[in-house]
């Protein structure tokens, strides 16, 4: 029987710093969420050895005793992040589930990664970034309404109801906020009224992009000016719709893009491409993210009824598409 080591953060590990935002742990995991995966991934015929951190991994790393390791590490700080199990793991030739260092690394930081999409004629909104509020006094080619969001944080984290501004003064404000809250400079999009999406994909050579799942606000599919917050997402006010209410051209759009853009930061086992369409049905990519949550809360978990499987069996396809790229299967 494989050993399968899990690395993760937990929510309650995360202390609190003086000035921290109330988002400051929102990419870390619940305790449940742990038992869940690690319950999925023994359903699957594995013995789990759970790790934990990064600074745990780091302690064991000379004497883990497991085949491959299941990565859903968000790390601590910085950009780099994400890129610190990884990078370990990579050192010590232990294979892993996910994407390697670079990818996390590039695609955390959002303003690298819509360079890769304008490099691959990924459509993404117009967008320009800033340090400070006195570098705004040089940026006048923007139309308004923008999205200000931090340029390397996930889990709509610093997304509230003031990041969508329409005139000059919020925008100052709102940069401001995020600048001096997050330590890091704002990316300040153009912001696409419309509908959202999110795609999931499993696999490798021939990756498997699952349904589409739409984004449903305070009861509306139309979201026009409404979108994802940090609030949002822990209250009951959003909820995934799984099949999306669309025709099978957008369909197909999507399930494309989705493609194209996991290909693109080339993205290992698994992934999930985040979209806004605009009223006239023309998709932009927000996001992608190799590591999104595996939460039973989550958009894996409503793929996986739409597709008439078990939550145990998406974790399965995702823990054995890790095994077959390393000929481990």
């Amino acid at each position: 029987m494989k050993t399968v080591g899990l690395t993760y953060d937990l929510k309650t590990d995360y202390q609190f710093k003086a000035g921290d935002p109330a988002d400051a742990n929102a990419e870390f995991d619940h305790p449940s969420t742990i038992d869940v995966i690690a319950e999925a991934i023994a359903a699957n015929g594995f013995k789990v050895e759970r790790i934990g951190n990064a600074a745990n991994l780091l302690e064991k790393l000379n004497s883990l005793n497991v085949d491959i390791v299941f990565n859903i590490s968000e790390g601590i700080f910085g950009r780099n992040r994400e890129s610190q199990v990884p990078i370990l793991l990579e050192m010590a030739g232990i294979p892993f589930v996910g994407a390697d260092a670079l990818t996390l690394g590039l695609t955390l930081d959002k303003v690298m990664a819509k360079k890769i999409f304008i490099a691959e004629k990924i459509p993404t909104p117009k967008f320009f970034e800033v340090s400070s509020v006195e570098e705004l006094a040089n940026t006048n080619h923007h139309k308004f309404p923008l999205i200000v969001k931090p340029r390397f944080e996930g889990s709509s984290k610093g997304l509230n109801e003031n990041s969508r501004v329409e005139t000059k003064e919020d925008l100052n404000k709102q940069v401001e906020y995020i600048v001096n809250t997050y330590k890091q400079p704002a990316l300040i999009e153009e912001f696409v009224s419309g509908q959202e999406f999110t795609v999931a994909i499993v696999g490798n050579d021939t990756p498997e992009v699952m349904p589409v799942v739409q984004i449903k606000i305070d009861g509306r599919l139309k979201l026009n000016d409404k979108f994802y917050t940090f609030a949002r997402i822990t209250s009951d006010r959003l909820e995934y719709v799984c099949p999306a209410k669309i025709n099978s051209e957008l369909k197909k759009k999507l399930d494309e893009l989705a493609l194209r853009t996991y290909k693109a930061v080339e993205c290992r086992d698994f992934g999930r491409v985040d979209f806004r369409v605009d009223s006239e049905g023309k998709p932009y990519v927000l996001e992608i993210n190799p590591l999104p949550s595996l939460s039973t809360e989550d958009v894996f978990m409503t793929v996986a009824k739409e597709m008439g499987i078990t939550y145990e069996q998406i974790i399965g396809k995702i823990l054995n598409s890790a095994l077959k790229r390393y000929n481990l299967a």
